[in-house]
């Protein structure tokens, strides 16, 4: 599925590359740029993490001309006068204004480097809301971005992860340069498609499929999916041994009733619930109704 997405992401498509600290997915965004470039598509570069000498390390032809990099590296707040793009400017008007400035008659590919660096400063609404306006709006064709899975909620993650029409979740490989990629598509009638491949990209910006991950050892197990056992790190012991538990069994708990309990409830003996009283010699009884004052 992995060399399917690189072809083309399709019109109004929201790919989103999911990493981690264990294993960074700016070079396989840098694939999808490459791969768009060589498509003659027009690339708009949103730049929060790395310089643009940085993003375009490995770019190479005169397709480079049709990346423009949008620099929020230099200043992303605006603590400068003249500052060239911050993260307050993450709205659908600067963003269309932006990609219009170009002479390219098509639709562009918009990416995001990264949607880690607008959540930070943005509200989870505000970006999905602003994502998904960028994909009806018609000035971007598509749009491309890179999420640090482990800086944010699962929640948020979610969230935003539900607006794309494609997932790529990238981690270390059994090999120094492999790594694995999860991927998920949805198509327009709602079909969900999932996969996951061992690959490794070379130095031009390719990328490689190595094998399927189910061929490539066994496979490791999401941490965040793993049971773990809530009494593992405790200072006292809550399991019971044998003895234990058959006594716990044999123990009658004074809220439950037993069978004799219920019989002699249900079924009273002949003089039970009757109060006996005897007056005694110096009872003051008046006979007289002391709230007969109260009659109306």
């Amino acid at each position: 599925m992995l060399p399917e997405l690189l072809q083309g992401t399709d019109a109004g498509g929201f790919l989103i590359i999911q990493d981690s600290a264990s294993y960074s997915g700016r070079d396989l965004l840098k694939c999808f740029i490459n791969a768009a470039l060589n498509r003659e598509e027009a690339v708009h570069v949103l730049g929060f993490e790395v310089s643009e000498e940085e993003l375009k390390d490995g770019l190479k032809g005169s397709h480079v001309q049709r990346l423009h990099f949008h620099n929020a590296y230099t200043d992303p707040l605006g603590w400068t006068d003249q500052p060239a793009f911050t993260v307050h400017q993450f709205c659908l008007e600067e963003l269309t204004r932006l990609v219009k400035q170009t002479s390219h008659s098509k639709p562009a590919t918009l990416v995001i480097d990264s949607l880690s660096w607008i959540l930070r400063h943005h509200s989870p609404p505000a970006v999905c809301k602003t994502l998904q306006q960028l994909r009806k709006g018609g000035a971007v064709r598509a749009i491309m971005g890179l999420l640090h899975a482990d800086m944010h909620q699962r929640g948020t993650v979610g969230s935003v992860c539900h607006l794309a029409t494609s997932v790529i979740t990238v981690t270390p490989g059994m090999k120094g340069d492999e790594a694995v990629a999860k991927m998920t598509k949805r198509s327009k009638s709602g079909k969900v498609v999932q996969d996951e491949e061992v690959f490794s990209i070379r130095n031009e910006l390719t990328v490689v499929v190595q094998s399927k991950s189910s061929q490539h050892g066994p496979k490791q197990a999401d941490p965040e999916e793993q049971e773990t056992d809530p009494t593992a790190n405790l200072t006292f012991n809550l399991r019971l041994s044998d003895t234990e538990r058959e006594a716990k069994e044999k123990l009658a708990l004074p809220f439950v009733f037993s069978k004799e309990k219920k019989t002699a409830l249900l079924h009273s003996s002949p003089g039970s619930g009757r109060i006996l009283y005897e007056p005694d010699a110096n009872d003051d009884y008046d006979q007289e109704d002391p709230d007969d004052d109260l009659d109306v």
